[in-house]
């Protein structure tokens, strides 16, 4: 999955924790998270008032929406949502390779078995 593609599919899906989301899915969407929050974060050092209240409001907009991809990142290696809280853990799962084929959250969003665009 692309940027562009990802990015529409986390934020069309901000509270929907159903289905699976990829490992190119979820790392993507985080990546433009992390990117609008530093963004926001240095508009608002620069100057106060207006762009502070931009950070709050894109914080709550894209909050959601980035925890509902950890928990559909979860189902895609076959595990609950409530991994994602488990500190450390959730990492090795975040970048583990999904299960191929379907499991018990759903069929692969890409629909090809076990190929992810971010395998080693």
């Amino acid at each position: 999955m692309i940027f562009s593609e990802s990015v529409k599919a986390c934020l069309s899906k901000s509270f929907d924790a159903k289905g699976r989301a990829s490992r190119s899915e979820f790392w993507w969407f985080y990546l433009f998270n992390t990117v609008t929050y530093i963004i926001t974060q240095v508009a608002s050092t620069i100057t106060t008032g207006t762009l502070s209240t931009v950070l709050a409001w894109s914080w709550l907009a894209l909050f959601p929406a980035e925890i509902s991809a950890g928990i559909r990142r979860m189902h895609d290696v076959d595990k609950s949502g409530w991994f994602y809280l488990i500190p450390i853990y959730n990492i090795v799962l975040l970048v583990e390779i999904g299960t191929a084929g379907p499991n018990r959250f759903g069929n692969s969003n890409d629909g090809s078995a076990n190929v992810d665009s971010l395998a080693i």
